[in-house]
């Protein structure tokens, strides 16, 4: 699928001139077609699964952080603020994580001592509210685990399958905490403490919240909240009140 740049700033919670701006230093892969920029929706997704390039060098939310930077150094140097209203469009699909969550649950304590087992033991559990074939579903996500493992950082991961394994208006968030962290392939070298699974209907759906689930991981906040391995309710409090409070990143 083709995306556009007003797509990835939508999807991703920027402004459209961050993303110009990272295309202009070449910090996102795109491609040019009929001398308009496009992105391709895998290309996008490895970018925000793969956004810290060393462990010391900021991933895609910190640069958007430090876009934000740039536009008030910009303001305090006497520039213009931007008032194209497609800049000021914020993009941001309000809840749809909160509801994601809330349709596919928390679980606890689930056992495995590697990524392979804990995928296809959490599939077991909840094979029933994802209706689908366990055996399959485990299958999927570990070919995408074989491209580029889905480990962000801080003990944060995001199975998810190349495949959309749903049709219709709804997404699909499982939380998983396995019985003990387990080793990932996280780029900062720490086991695994909390999954995401992530099942999505569409192309922008998932990139929307896949990018949203990044976020969320570098919250220092919500890092220490899934220590304590929350309950359905008590996550699903805090990113009622997380989401309400997002603001995009201009």
């Amino acid at each position: 699928m083709d995306l556009k740049i007003k797509d990835v700033a939508e999807l991703l919670n920027v402004s459209e001139k961050t993303i110009r701006r990272w295309l202009a230093d070449g910090k996102i892969p795109a491609y040019r077609l009929n001398s308009q920029y496009r992105f391709s929706r895998i290309e996008i997704e490895n970018w925000v699964m793969s956004c810290k390039l060393s462990k010391n060098q900021p991933g895609f939310l910190t640069l958007a952080q430090q876009e934000q930077e740039i536009d008030f150094n910009d303001r305090e140097a006497g520039s213009e603020p931007l008032q194209n209203e497609e800049e000021q469009k914020s993009g941001v699909q309000q809840f749809s994580l909160y509801r994601a969550v809330h349709k596919g649950g928390v679980f606890t304590n689930i056992p495995g001592t590697n990524k392979e087992e804990i995928i296809a033991n959490t599939m077991k559990q909840v094979a029933g509210v994802l209706g689908r074939d366990p055996e399959m579903l485990t299958e999927l996500l570990l070919d995408r685990e074989k491209l580029m493992p889905t480990a962000l950082n801080h003990g944060i991961a995001v199975p998810h399958s190349r495949e959309f394994v749903f049709e219709g208006p709804f997404d699909v968030v499982v939380v998983v905490f396995p019985e003990q962290p387990i080793a990932y392939g996280a780029l900062d070298g720490e086991p695994v403490h909390t999954l995401f699974f992530l099942f999505a209907s569409g192309d922008k759906k998932h990139l929307h919240l896949l990018a949203k689930i990044a976020h969320l991981s570098g919250n220092k906040e919500v890092q220490q909240l899934l220590c304590t391995r929350p309950d359905k309710q008590q996550f699903l409090e805090y990113l009622r009140e997380w989401e309400a409070n997002l603001e995009p990143i201009r």
